[in-house]
């Protein structure tokens, strides 16, 4: 019986720190998830307008 509860306090001593190790480790796992989900508040470029003036351009200079 004796060696049950030596047992017992030696894993209720360690069982804090196993926790806090454990939670150290999943914050950035489960960050990771909430700071890709808010894409709401990007600024973009307008889409560029293709005018296809550099072709044009490298048939001109292939003939010349």
């Amino acid at each position: 019986m004796n060696r049950i509860a030596d047992n017992a306090t030696k894993i209720l001593r360690l069982l804090p720190r196993a926790m806090l190790i454990l939670m150290l480790l999943a914050v950035p796992v489960l960050a990771v998830p909430m700071m890709r989900a808010d894409t709401g508040h990007r600024i973009e470029a307008p889409p560029h307008k293709n005018t296809s003036v550099g072709f044009v351009l490298l048939i001109s200079l292939q003939r010349g």
